[in-house]
This record gives C-alpha cells, sequence and structure tokens, in this order.
C-alpha cells in the first residue's frame, strides 16, 4: 500500500522545490500517494486569512503533508498560516535538525556542527493575545503551561533515548520572567529526573545565543519554548549555510508537516535557480515518520555527496547549476 501524504507546493519557489523533492522520491521507490493542495498568498487574502477546509480535510485523511514556503501578507492583518496550521493540528512540537553539509563552507569548517533544536509551538506569545490598554500601550500576554511544556519535554527525551543523544539544554529567561519560564524549567527538570543516562543542564537564551555563535559543536539537543526556539533555530541555520539548507518538522500526537522554513522568494521564482536542499531533508525527515528509513538514509547519502562533489550546486550556495541539474544529481547519487 503506498503511504497517503498531503503536499501542499505553497506559492514563489514552493512549487518548484516541491516538484523537485517529488522527484527524489519517486527514484527511491517508496510508494506515494500524493494529494495535492493549494495554500497560498492568493488564498489567503481570498479567504480572509482562513485556511482553506480542503487542505484541513486533506491533512485529516492523510494525517502526513509536506509542505513548500507559503507567503503570509505581512502588515496586513493576517495571522501567520504556518501558527495557524500549527494550532489548528496541535502540532505542539517543533523539531529543526541542524548540521553541516559537507563540502559548504562556513565558519566552522574545522569542527561541523550536528545538533537539533526541540521547540515548543503552541502557546507562549504566540498565543496571540494583545490588547491596547489606552492609545499607544500595547500588552502582549505570554501563556505558558505545564501541559504543554511537560509534553515537549517528553518528546524531546523520549526522542533523544531512541536516537543515541546524549544531551538536553533547555533554554530560558526564568531569571526576569520567573513564573512563566519557571514554570517550563520546573516541567523540563521533572522530565529530566526519568531520562538519567541523558545529561540534563539550562542556559538563558541570551547566554545561549552567545554560545550557540562561539562554539556550536558543544551542543547536542535544544530545548525552548516558542518565541525562544523561533530565533534561535534561525541563528543556527545561519551556522550552517542559511534557512535554505535546514529541514523542519512539526509535529502533533496524530499529524505530522514536515516543511521547508525558508521564505517563497518571489524574487526568483520560475527562473529555474531555487535550491530544494530545505524540503528535500525535510522529505527525508517524513521518510522516517512514515518507517522508510532505508530511502531516507539514502536520500541524505545522496545529497551529501552533490555537496561534497560541488559540482551541481544552486547559486545560493556558491554554485551555478539550476534546480533541474541539482535534482537530478541527487537522483543519480541515489542510484
Amino acid at each position: 500500500m503506498p503511504h497517503s501524504v498531503t503536499l501542499i507546493p505553497g506559492d514563489g519557489i514552493g512549487p518548484e522545490v516541491a516538484d523537485a523533492t517529488v522527484r527524489v522520491l519517486e527514484a527511491t521507490g517508496v510508494p506515494i500517494a500524493w494529494e495535492r493542495v493549494e495554500l497560498n498568498r492568493d488564498l489567503i487574502v481570498a479567504t480572509g486569512g482562513a485556511i482553506p477546509e480542503n487542505v484541513i480535510a486533506s491533512l485529516g485523511r492523510t494525517m502526513v503533508g509536506l509542505k513548500g514556503p507559503v507567503t503570509t501578507p505581512v502588515g496586513e492583518g493576517y495571522q501567520s498560516l504556518n501558527v495557524a496550521l500549527r494550532k489548528k493540528l496541535d502540532l505542539f512540537a517543533n523539531v529543526r535538525p541542524v548540521k553541516t553539509l559537507p563540502g559548504l563552507k562556513t565558519r566552522y569548517d574545522d569542527t561541523p556542527i550536528d545538533l537539533i533544536i526541540f521547540r515548543e509551538n503552541t502557546e507562549d506569545l504566540y498565543s496571540g493575545l494583545e490588547n491596547e490598554v489606552v492609545p499607544g500601550v500595547i500588552t502582549s500576554i505570554k501563556v505558558i503551561t505545564s501541559k504543554a511544556s511537560l509534553r515537549i519535554a517528553d518528546y524531546a527525551f523520549h526522542f533523544a533515548r531512541r536516537v543515541g543523544r546524549r544531551k538536553i539544554t533547555a533554554v530560558h529567561k526564568a531569571n526576569i520572567m520567573k513564573l512563566g519560564d519557571g514554570l517550563f524549567l520546573r516541567s523540563c527538570r521533572e522530565i529530566a529526573q526519568k531520562f538519567p543516562e541523558i545529561e540534563y543542564n539550562e542556559l538563558i537564551v541570551d547566554n545561549a545565543s552567545m554560545q550557540l555563535v562561539m562554539r556550536p559543536q558543544q551542543f547536542d539537543i535544544l530545548l525552548m519554548p516558542n518565541l525562544y526556539g523561533d530565533i534561535i533555530s534561525d541563528l543556527a541555520a545561519g551556522l550552517v549555510g542559511g534557512l535554505g539548507i535546514v529541514p523542519g518538522a512539526n509535529m502533533g500526537e496524530e499529524h505530522a508537516v514536515f516543511e521547508a522554513v525558508h521564505g517563497s522568494a518571489p524574487d526568483i521564482a520560475g527562473q529555474g535557480l531555487a535550491n530544494p536542499t530545505a524540503i528535500l531533508q525535510s522529505a527525508a525527515l517524513m521518510l522516517l515518520h512514515l518507517g522508510e528509513e532505508s530511502a531516507a538514509r539514502r536520500i541524505q547519502r545522496a545529497l551529501e555527496a552533490v555537496y561534497a562533489e560541488g559540482k551541481w550546486l544552486t547559486r545560493d550556495v556558491g554554485g551555478t547549476a539550476a534546480t533541474s541539474d541539482f535534482t537530478s544529481a541527487v537522483i543519480g547519487n541515489l542510484k
């Protein structure tokens, strides 16, 4: 039986990188029945910011989605579609692996980076609770609950045990937000006690940011609330080449959506210049979720072989190849 997967190409370069990824997945031989649904800027405007019902219905059937970049109009009152989708499907865990690709030059070439960020995905300041007290004075309410904090910590520690990771660092600002971030830390400590084989420590978010830039290799898994996770995950992506490189996964109790976390890059859309690396690595994570571990490993090895050779890289990572040439090179290394 083929795996049923909802494909959300998105807009801008989204359809190009999504189609490239479908080509690679087909080359692995893994049977996938795609349900392609549209979600883009024009639809967001047409629906007044609501997620189209056919998108939710498709994910309700397949339970798994692969998503390209979707443009949310900025400054026009629309909620982020990514945030809305995560809340709708209760995708509580955002998982962002950050790993150095061979051959890709960074300032950390001597010691490769290999860390994973676990970000609570449903609350914090992203609850969207804002109020104008008086003209010129706005309050934004940060929501931290023990339920959500325990759930993301439990997910991160179970993941670490399953894949053999040895250290988890909780990132916080409990020295200032003693109640909210204090609750998050108490939840992490409670879960950590159940995993004595995993080293657990804590860092204030500003110190963690500095440590990431100075010596990112010291980190294994980073665990944090929503806002810090949003910022730190992009910072970490910059250490290995940018958002066009790293994959992303949004995991829930029932649903899972794997996505490219970079923008839609409308300035190069349709020109065959886009780099599919981020969504391709996200698709490899999706295959792991579907139990297709061999195919996931093959894709990762093939992708790394293309980067190590350096001949078929797109221009954003120092090459001159077109999207189709890069994709063909990955497929060639699969074989």
